[in-house]
């Protein structure tokens, strides 16, 4: 007979026993289980806390930089030259856009990349959290690139350097690099007065970088401090067409000017040509962007013929009337010769200059000591930098007296046989505007009176000298066309040839002008230097004194400088006769 249950059976004492360690085993290995929980979370909770709020805060909260605008750089008007504008960089998370890779040819038109290329770079950092695509982007592309929503394409907010006047005041400004640092001209001369201090705050970010929360500021970022120049912008513009232009027309390598207050030594104006637009990184070449007016020394030529007739008025043997017979139109010195491009005949100290004479000027040198030369040149500054803070600047060459030979003493007092840069043959010329006076150069403004000047001649001879130079500017002279209606001119043009190979080539040529204006009490002086003019004319008062012509008449006009030269009328100005 077949029962529907097991029949119950009684468990025996030692069956009881397994079951009863069972459960205890069972109980145990719970609560061992329990009490480790435990001590693990106690663990983590208690004694490793800080290890792991930092391990989170590392993987999940970050300190980062917040960027701090470059001090703007100004004229001495407040008007910009330079200046920092908050722009949009774009950034990728490398393992997102991957995981997207039918985005990237899009993302590429838009970053004006090549889509293999572009493949490649997200290939090569496969493995980072963060790389720029492109830095900088003008305002409608980030807008574009925002708008497209690609996944793992972020922005970054950052400063981009611009400067107002492009290619302008190229040489003189300089340039910065992508990360806003100083790279050549006053932007790396006073780097240090502009750069901003960047701040710094505690983000959250999520595991593909986002921002997700601004936690705190840890220091506000300091914007950097802004530099005034001595600058005019509306001058250094006239500077810059009228050098251009002047360049074009006589198919010239190149040129440099520069335009001086004679009361403070401020320079108002410095150009350069070849230049080059700083906006634009494609045109930033080391040979349109050199400084020519401090990086390049040449000899200056008739130009420092003025000089020379100062250390003769000086020495008292010589008045401007003084005779000086320059027959027959060469002068053996030494196994050498002195020649003029006519035979002048007999002149006088004035028609020296007016005419330019080289056999006339080593007549009055020779008839002089050395040392009164070589001692003016040296308290001229020539020799070395004029200290003006722009890296490069060359001293120029200036032999001392002991080694000089009576030819070279001779053709030192034209111009030959020594070099300068365009800086201190424009500081010498102050010295004669400013009745004999030197003032240091500076491109900061001076709102007060130059520190350090220093009497150089006097200022009886800085008159004559400028009186004698007027006549450079009248119809019998070299400079006919650097004349300006309405007012005075005192000014000496120079030709010089330049040396190729170790030897002064036939047909290649500065054309140089160096003068100051009003002539009676001279507010601006200008010089001019054009390198190697290969068109109709190379001499410097058809080269050069036409760009000093023009530039002044507008500069002085923007100064509200009075004529001194207006005709019926006699105006009378301090520091000479009307």
């Amino acid at each position: 007979m077949n029962l529907p249950f097991p029949p119950f059976r009684i468990p025996t004492p030692r069956r009881l026993m397994r079951q009863l360690n069972r459960r205890r085993l069972m109980v145990g290995l719970l609560a061992l289980g329990a009490v480790i929980n435990l001590g693990r979370a106690v663990h983590l909770q208690v004694i490793h806390k800080d290890f792991l709020q930092d391990q989170g805060d590392e993987r999940f909260l970050r300190e980062v930089q917040v960027p701090a605008s470059r001090g703007m750089i100004l004229d001495r008007h407040g008007e910009p030259l330079a200046v920092s504008s908050p722009v949009d960089s774009v950034w990728a998370h490398p393992p997102t856009l991957q995981q997207h890779q039918d985005r990237v040819p899009q993302l590429a038109r838009l970053l004006d990349w090549e889509t293999p290329a572009l493949k490649a770079r997200l290939e090569r950092f496969g493995d980072r959290e963060f790389v720029y695509l492109r830095r900088h982007l003008e305002p409608e592309l980030a807008a574009q690139v925002k708008a497209e929503d690609i996944p793992g394409i972020y922005l970054e907010r950052e400063y981009r350097r611009y400067y107002p006047g492009a290619e302008v005041s190229a040489h003189l400004l300089g340039f910065t690099d992508v990360d806003e640092r100083g790279q050549e001209g006053l932007e790396l001369a006073f780097d240090d007065w502009l750069k901003g201090i960047p701040g710094a705050k505690r983000i959250i970010q999520d595991r593909l970088g986002r921002v997700v929360e601004n936690v705190e500021s840890l220091a506000v970022p300091q914007p950097g401090r802004n530099l005034v120049l001595s600058l005019d912008r509306r001058i250094q513009y006239l500077a810059y067409r009228a050098l251009k232009a002047a360049v074009i027309e006589h198919r010239a390598a190149a040129a440099s000017a520069v335009v001086v207050d004679v009361s403070t030594g401020e320079i108002l104006a410095l150009v350069n040509q070849p230049s080059a637009n700083p906006n634009d990184r494609r045109q930033l070449q080391p040979a349109r962007l050199r400084n020519r007016a401090v990086t390049d020394v040449f000899e200056p030529g008739s130009t420092l013929k003025p000089f020379t007739v100062a250390v003769a008025l000086e020495s008292g043997a010589y008045t401007p009337s003084t005779p000086v017979d320059t027959r027959p139109g060469w002068l053996r010195v030494g196994r050498n010769r002195v020649r003029d491009m006519h035979d002048y005949g007999l002149l006088d100290v004035t028609r020296v200059i007016t005419k330019s004479s080289n056999v006339g000027t080593s007549m009055i040198a020779l008839s002089l000591p050395m040392e009164r030369m070589w001692s003016l040149y040296t308290r001229l500054g020539f020799g070395r930098p004029t200290g003006i803070g722009l890296g490069g600047e060359q001293g120029g060459v200036l032999p001392h007296y002991t080694t000089w030979g009576e030819f070279e003493y001779a053709t030192h007092s034209f111009g030959y046989g020594l070099s300068v840069n365009l800086l201190q043959l424009a500081q010498a010329y102050t010295v004669l505007a400013a009745d004999g006076v030197r003032r240091p150069l500076t491109l900061l403004r001076r709102d007060g009176p130059a520190d350090q000047e220093e009497r150089v001649i006097s200022a009886t001879t800085a008159r004559q000298v400028r009186q004698i130079m007027e006549t450079v500017v009248s119809q019998e002279g070299t400079a006919r066309r650097a004349a300006v209606p309405g007012y005075r001119v005192a000014g000496k043009t120079g030709t010089v040839h330049k040396i190729l190979d170790g030897r002064y080539a036939k047909d290649r040529y500065r054309a140089l002008f160096a003068g100051m204006v009003p002539a009676a009490n001279p507010r601006l002086v200008m010089v001019v230097v054009v390198d190697d003019p290969r068109g109709k004319h190379h001499y410097g008062g058809l080269v050069a004194a036409p760009v000093f012509s023009q530039v002044m008449e507008g500069a002085l006009r923007l100064l509200n400088v009075p004529p001194d030269q207006l005709p019926g009328v006699q105006v009378r100005l301090a520091g000479g006769e009307g």
